[in-house]
């Protein structure tokens, strides 16, 4: 229940917004609300709101979400692929770990602020953590 000094929930603070096109926003570090505006600072650091629409971004909460889905995708695309390489190839172990060693941490940097946007968007579009 709202106390009569609260505003009463606009149309617009209930509307049903879409998880998709939230989600692409945020893969593409944008604003999930708006998509023109830039939802990180920097690296991984979150914006305080968003440039364009004004949308609070300050409260999100990614935590560890997105290194371990940065691990989960990194682990079942390149593992088989060193078991594969290894088995048809049969590398010096060395090379093989030079190899896959770059191949982790650049898909690693890659995913890491994409996994962090698409998670922030993911928030924003079911209304977690004060969205």
């Amino acid at each position: 229940m709202y106390d009569s000094g609260q505003d009463l929930p606009t149309e617009q603070d209930t509307a049903e917004r879409e998880l998709r096109p939230a989600l692409w926003r945020g893969w593409r570090r944008r604003c999930p609300s708006c998509g023109a505006g830039p939802v990180l600072k920097g690296y991984l650091r979150v914006r305080e709101r968003c440039p364009v629409c004004d949308q609070e971004l300050h409260h999100q909460r990614a935590d560890d979400g997105p290194a371990y889905l940065t691990i989960l995708i990194v682990g079942h695309v390149l593992a088989p692929v060193m078991l594969w390489s290894f088995t048809a190839f049969r590398p010096d172990p060395l090379v093989l770990a030079a190899v896959f060693s770059v191949g982790a941490v650049a898909m690693s940097l890659y995913l890491l602020p994409r996994l962090k946007g698409a998670m922030i968007a993911f928030q924003w579009a079911r209304r977690m953590h004060g969205f």
